[in-house]
């Protein structure tokens, strides 16, 4: 599988498509296309990936995907279970920037928007604040008539765009034309946050890629902005936190169930990419 420049099949000629799903993993590959992508993911869990930005995604999710930004969702191991009982629920709003006329956004009243969508190039993650105070909205939307989705969609962005509570994703501007040099990234992303949990290191995911480990360090780091250790440690401590929040183990064990096998590092990689020790990020919830 490979970085794909994703067509959206029979609704390609269409400015906005707006449609509810409800199964694991929002797209097999890492992708991307030239709508943007409005997310918002009403019950799930998992990791998604926007630009070089890797993080946990839980209920209450809202991402908006800039055009030509490559991004994955995916859920937690557990939800492609066959036996799962796991519900998942997201609403996905894709759009093209004259989906209401050429050159709207350009017009003074419009501003905030502009910037925002200009923002997006980026990825952009709002805040559960919103998200809760927009939830109906994103429930209605897929039922709405043509007409009423294009008002409520532009209401929508305004909230947003006067939003205080958003954070930019990706470190940088990581937007695509081609998909040259880019055909492994998808196998080693899903092999990554497969494995995540076990000792897997340098030369198992070079081969999974098929290359040798000084070709799939240049390739990794030209494709993520980041060296193949930082993403897997953070991965790691991305769902450390999930488990912190959501159970009661003690931090040694959450420790050994990430995949560190030393609890040094573990608090030291956790306070470096969390911001907090994990006892303190506990206490904090």
């Amino acid at each position: 599988m490979k970085l794909v420049l994703k067509n959206s099949g029979t609704t390609a000629n269409t400015k906005l498509n707006i449609y509810r799903r409800n199964v694991p993993c929002l797209d097999i590959a890492w992708h991307y296309h030239p709508e943007f992508e409005l997310i918002y993911i009403p019950q799930s869990h998992g990791i998604r990936f926007v630009g070089d930005s890797v993080s946990q995604f839980t209920p209450g999710d809202l991402v908006l995907v800039g055009s030509y930004l490559p991004h994955l969702w995916r859920n937690d191991l557990s939800y492609y279970q066959s036996d799962s009982k796991l519900q998942v629920k997201t609403i996905i709003t894709k759009f093209k920037k004259d989906f209401l006329g050429n050159d709207l956004f350009n017009k003074t009243e419009f501003y905030e928007i502009n910037r925002l969508l200009d923002e997006s190039k980026y990825g952009i993650s709002f805040g559960k604040d919103i998200a809760e105070k927009l939830h109906s909205d994103f429930i209605e939307l897929p039922e709405l008539s043509a007409t009423e989705k294009h008002i409520k969609l532009l209401g929508i962005l305004n909230k947003l765009s006067l939003s205080k509570n958003k954070t930019v994703l990706s470190s940088s501007d990581m937007r695509q034309s081609t998909t040259e040099s880019s055909e492994r990234i998808d196998t080693v992303l899903k092999y990554i946050s497969d494995n995540y949990a076990s000792n897997i290191g340098l030369e198992d995911v070079a081969n999974v890629a098929c290359m040798t480990t000084n070709s799939f360090c240049r390739f990794f780091k030209k494709t993520t902005n980041k060296s193949f250790t930082q993403f897997l440690n953070e991965i790691r401590i991305r769902n450390a936190s999930r488990i912190l929040v959501q159970d009661n183990l003690p931090v040694s064990e959450v420790c050994y169930t990430v995949g560190f096998n030393s609890i040094t590092n573990f608090n030291k990689q956790f306070k470096q990419i969390m911001g907090s020790t994990p006892k303190s990020f506990r206490e904090a919830i």
